[in-house]
This record gives C-alpha cells, sequence and structure tokens, in this order.
C-alpha cells in the first residue's frame, strides 16, 4: 500500500511539470515615463530649488520592482524628455561634445525602448540625432517618414522576448509637429495620419513577428482632436479603430489617464498615460499563459504610480553629480541687474514691464518696426536686483524661435 502511494504520488508530480510545462504564465510587467521635460533630478534648476518628480526617483521605484521581476521589467520612455529644465538646454546646445546627459541616464536606468515626442523634435536634428545615436536602445517613430525614400527615418518597432513571450513595441508620434516647428528643424520629413500608420505596421507586424503582446507607444493623448487638418491627440482612436492592442501607452497632453476601451473587434484595450515631469509612472502587469507555443489566456491591468515621495536613487545622483554641477554652474553665472521686479501677470491686465522687455529683444535682434509676442504663463517673474541665467528660463519657458516677417 505504501509504494502504491508512493507511486500515485510521483506520478501526480510529472503530470503536474508535464502541465507546468505545457502551460506556462509569465507575467511581465511595463513601466512608461513620458514628457519628463527634463526633470532629471528632484531640482528646479529655474526656480533653483528642491521638487518632488524626476527620474532619480523613478530610478528607485525601477530598482524596486526589478527586485521581484528582473528582466520581466520592461521599461519605456514616450518622449518629450529633451526640453523643459535648463540641464537639458544645456547638453543639447552648450555641451555638446560630452554624451548628451539624458542618453547617459536613460542608458544607465536601462531603458528597453523609447519613443520621440515633439519637443525633443523642436531641439533640432543636431541634438536629436546625437541624442538617438548615443541611446543603447531604440528610439522609435513609425510614422516619421523620409520623404526621399518613403521609409520611417527611426526604427518603427522593437521586438523584445522575455520567457518566450514576444512582445512588440509599435512606437508614433503626434502628426501635428508642422503646426508648431518650421521645416528648418524636421528637414525632409513627413509625419503621417497615426491611424493609417498603425494599420499598415500592425498588419506588417502580425504577419512577420507574430507577437504574443502587442504595445503602443504613442507621444499622443485620446481626445481626437483636429490641428491644422490632422488629427493631434489619436491614440484612443488608434486604440479602437485599429485591432490588435493589448495595451497603448500615451503622452503628449499632460493628463493623467487610465481605462480600458472596446475596440472594433469587441476587445478591451488598456490605454494609460502618466502626465509629465516624471511624478507618475504608467505602471502596467500582463500575464500571459501559453501552451505549446500558442497563447491561451492574458490579462492586462494597469495603474498609475505615484514615485514623488520615492528618495532619489543614491547611485543615480553619484553617477551624474559631474553634469548636475554643470548645470548649476550655468544657471549661476550673473548676466545683469534690474532695478524693479517685472511679472508676465501684469500683461493680463494692462501695460507690462516683462513684455516690454521680450518686445525690446525682439525689436533690437530683428531690426523689425512691429513686436509681437505673449507671455507663457501666468505668474513667471524676475526679481529686482541681480539677474542669473536662470532668469532666462523663466523669461520663456520654451526655446521659441524668433519668427520675422
Amino acid at each position: 500500500m505504501k509504494h502504491l502511494v508512493c507511486l500515485m504520488a510521483l506520478i501526480g508530480l510529472g503530470c503536474l511539470q508535464m502541465r507546468a510545462a505545457e502551460d506556462q504564465e509569465v507575467t511581465l510587467r511595463l513601466i512608461e515615463t513620458s514628457d519628463v521635460h527634463g526633470c532629471y533630478f528632484p531640482y528646479d534648476f529655474i526656480g533653483r530649488r528642491p521638487v518632488k518628480g524626476s527620474l532619480a526617483q523613478v530610478s528607485s521605484f525601477v530598482n524596486e520592482q526589478r527586485k521581484v521581476h528582473g528582466d520581466n521589467l520592461i521599461l519605456m520612455d514616450n518622449g518629450d524628455i529633451l526640453q523643459g529644465q535648463p540641464i537639458a538646454y544645456y547638453y543639447n546646445f552648450m555641451d555638446t561634445v560630452s554624451v548628451h546627459v539624458c542618453a547617459d541616464i536613460l542608458n544607465f536606468m536601462r531603458y528597453d525602448v523609447g519613443n520621440m515626442g515633439n519637443h525633443d523634435v523642436e531641439a533640432g536634428p543636431s541634438v536629436y540625432n546625437r541624442w538617438v545615436k548615443q541611446c543603447d536602445f531604440p528610439v522609435l517613430g513609425a510614422n516619421i517618414i523620409e520623404k526621399a525614400t518613403g521609409r520611417p527615418y527611426l526604427k518603427p518597432y522593437e521586438v523584445i522576448e522575455r520567457d518566450g513571450v514576444k512582445v512588440v513595441v509599435l512606437g508614433m508620434i503626434t502628426p501635428a509637429v508642422p503646426s508648431w516647428l518650421p521645416e528648418q528643424l524636421w528637414p525632409g520629413l513627413h509625419f503621417e495620419d497615426m491611424e493609417t500608420c498603425a494599420a499598415k505596421w500592425v498588419r506588417t507586424i502580425r504577419e512577420t513577428e507574430h507577437p504574443d503582446v502587442l504595445v503602443g507607444l504613442f507621444h499622443a493623448g485620446p481626445e481626437g482632436n483636429r490641428l491644422d487638418n490632422v488629427v493631434e491627440n489619436a491614440s484612443a482612436d488608434v486604440a479602437q479603430k485599429v485591432p490588435g492592442f493589448d495595451v497603448v501607452f500615451m503622452g503628449h497632453d499632460h493628463a493623467r489617464h487610465c481605462r480600458k476601451i472596446v475596440n472594433v473587434a469587441g476587445d478591451s484595450v488598456l490605454i494609460v498615460d502618466p502626465a509629465n515631469r516624471a511624478g507618475f509612472v504608467s505602471d502596467v502587469t500582463i500575464r500571459v499563459s501559453k501552451k505549446d507555443g500558442k497563447v491561451l489566456r492574458k490579462s492586462v491591468e494597469g495603474t498609475l504610480t505615484n514615485v514623488r515621495d520615492y528618495p532619489a536613487d543614491e547611485a543615480f545622483v553619484r553617477k551624474f553629480q559631474p553634469q548636475y554641477q554643470s548645470t548649476i554652474d550655468f544657471v549661476s553665472r550673473k548676466i545683469g541687474r534690474i532695478n524693479q521686479t517685472i511679472s508676465t501677470k501684469d500683461a493680463y491686465f494692462g501695460p507690462s514691464a516683462f513684455i516690454d522687455l521680450i518686445h525690446q529683444l525682439q525689436l533690437d535682434i530683428s531690426g523689425a518696426d512691429i513686436s509681437f509676442c505673449a507671455p507663457l504663463s501666468f505668474n513667471a517673474e524676475i526679481r529686482e536686483g541681480d539677474i542669473y541665467m536662470s532668469d532666462m528660463f523663466n523669461l520663456y519657458k520654451y526655446e521659441n524661435m524668433l519668427y520675422v516677417m
């Protein structure tokens, strides 16, 4: 009887092992940052004060999760990372010899894939080409098309395999870039409609890659609004009208989203957006059960994780201390003096010395007879006393180009 029990136990164990081998469940963790806008450190180089929300804090969260998920954690960035803080500006235009601090940071954090955003294009080809080349992972852009060849300027998609599960990530940018930026910043390129582009590439991906999981990494929001005859924020439209996506990671609109929608095939698609400035990350768990190489079951759940209260990763801070200090030295340069505090707020109610200063600068530089400009925030100000380089970033938030007609 004892031998019979032992034999049955061994047979049962063998069956369990065979079933485990045939029906394997793999858990993947997908984490997205988007619209970081130069917030690499928990420090505002413009206001010269500590802030919450940074890649240094994201790094602490990612390190914590890698202890649980190991290589099954896939880390992605969704664009607009090369603009917004003086540290990005410094390595875009001042120190162009060193490895770009953004590429260095993303490589250190072991990102698996990136995507191009409109503010990355804004820096111009010498900047974004250098950055893309220095990243140890592909920066995607399926709908950024070379006019001369009709082919994507950047890699359209990336294949990532984890524990026998094939994940394909398709990257796209909002096609409204020409509405904001002159062609000299994207010479020889065309930005294709997102829905048209997605339909073409999903068909190609299905035929050639046979993915278990299809991910959209789209630098566009879900709103579906039109701008100059293109759909600026088409992410939800693509998720709904182009069947095949399991999750669509969004960006661009600086708004937090996390919900499921139903596509035209009747399948649910998670759409998720962490907003901006690295305060939240999109945090998605995908469980895939496979048997004989085929997917039996798949579940997709997502949330937005607040990382603002995480401590900065000490190893991150140590490694990038030289770049941090170079930026501190840059923004601390004294460049002049002013005898009264000026604020954009005045411009909303009447005459504004702040706006007068911009007008005078534009007239002096251009030689024009008339100047037009607008305040870019309601309460930016430069205080009475010494003026520093950091004040110039407060004066005008974006590296807008002077247009003379």
